[in-house]
């Protein structure tokens, strides 16, 4: 038996190789082999420090792997065996508060944020919870999703960005058929609620962006379905869509990550009586250029989005199947152990080279 080995964020900056024991599974829990973990801006919000829990932790959120033990009682649970490839949810579930009875599991009252993969103490037995790891701790509440038998696994880390496409650009708001939505962001995620909220039968679609790093990625856009791309330091995006679409957004997704100045841009492109899904968190307790009094005179919806849900997730897998989306164009990098810290470095804005739209990690 291969012993565990894993990445720990000892401090902002700084990662340790480490050897675990390996874990003892008993009836109610489970052991998977990592294949991949997808990367997205909280791993390297956590790598410099701006999301520090003030504790050494085995980052990874996103993890595709297959089960290497597992105990009868979890195996009857979750429906799975022995080698079957499946996706961890971020957030686990005890199935009996209400929250979780409502499906609004990320709420838990027994797990919540205080638990979620990918941001435990290494100090919590058996240490093992996260995906940057040859192996992933699969606790007794873990929400298990089967993936997929053609996916290849580095494929398959797309269930997590592609399900936040559907939550945020279709199921929340929801979005109808006929409806002007405007995505403000266009990376991973943007680019999926773009295409998201086409499945769903839009009738326009936008994608904001702002700079050179975006650029390549708007162009992504209308392979994903984008009617009109918009990059906000050389265009007002609101005259834009009204001339483009005849008038603003039934529907606003932001999706940006330590954006403050989008808010105020998402409330202002969205028509009266319209929805604005605020996905991205600020990274600020500003927001300039930001009237609360829009929103009442708008007689705004405005709906926060904590991450995703199984039904979500099972409708990405659903989409990823199809191939029907052209990820394949999507720019792409994959670290290993060794250029993991190199990867979290570019993605957070270090050096020169624009970061990629999708971050992977493959254990060694």
């Amino acid at each position: 038996m291969i012993e565990p080995r894993a990445l720990v964020l000892v401090e902002p900056g700084r990662f340790e190789l480490r050897r675990f024991p390996r874990p003892d599974i008993h009836d109610d829990d489970g052991l998977l082999r990592v294949e991949a973990c997808g990367l997205c801006g909280t791993d390297h919000e956590q790598y410099t420090g701006l999301l520090a829990g003030g504790f050494a932790f085995v980052p990874g959120h996103e993890t595709i792997g297959v089960i290497e033990d597992i105990g009868a009682a979890a195996a009857a649970r979750w429906g799975v065996r022995p080698g079957d490839r499946v996706a961890v949810e971020v957030f686990q579930s005890c199935g009996r508060c209400a929250a979780c009875a409502a499906d609004e599991y990320r709420r838990c009252e027994r797990h919540g944020l205080r638990d979620m993969y990918g941001f435990v103490d290494v100090r919590e037995p058996p240490g093992l919870w996260g995906g940057y790891a040859t192996h992933q701790y699969l606790a007794p509440d873990s929400l298990l999703l089967p993936v997929p038998d053609h996916l290849d696994p580095i494929d398959a880390t797309l269930f997590n960005p592609l399900g936040a496409g559907v939550r945020w650009g279709a199921s929340l708001a929801p979005t109808r058929p006929g409806d002007v939505v405007a995505v403000l962001g266009p990376g991973v995620r943007g680019l999926s609620a773009v295409a998201s909220a086409k499945h769903a039968g839009a009738g326009f679609v936008m994608l904001t962006g702002v700079g050179p790093n975006d650029e390549p990625r708007l162009r992504l856009g209308a392979d994903f379905g984008a009617d009109l791309t918009v990059d906000v330091a050389r265009r007002d995006p609101v005259p834009a869509l009204r001339g483009a679409a005849g008038g603003l957004a039934d529907v606003v997704v932001d999706v940006t990550a330590n954006a403050p100045a989008a808010f105020a841009q998402a409330v202002a492109l969205a028509r009266p009586g319209g929805t604005v899904v605020v996905a991205g968190t600020r990274g600020s307790r500003e927001a300039p250029g930001f009237q609360p009094d829009d929103v009442v005179l708008k007689e705004l919806r405005v709906l926060g989005a904590l991450g995703v849900d199984t039904t979500a997730y099972r409708a990405a897998f659903d989409l990823l199947a199809t191939g029907a989306l052209p990820f394949d164009r999507v720019p792409r990098q994959v670290a290993g152990f060794d250029g993991l810290e190199a990867l979290l470095a570019r993605m957070s804005g270090q050096g020169s080279e624009p970061p990629p739209v999708h971050a992977v990690f493959v254990p060694d």
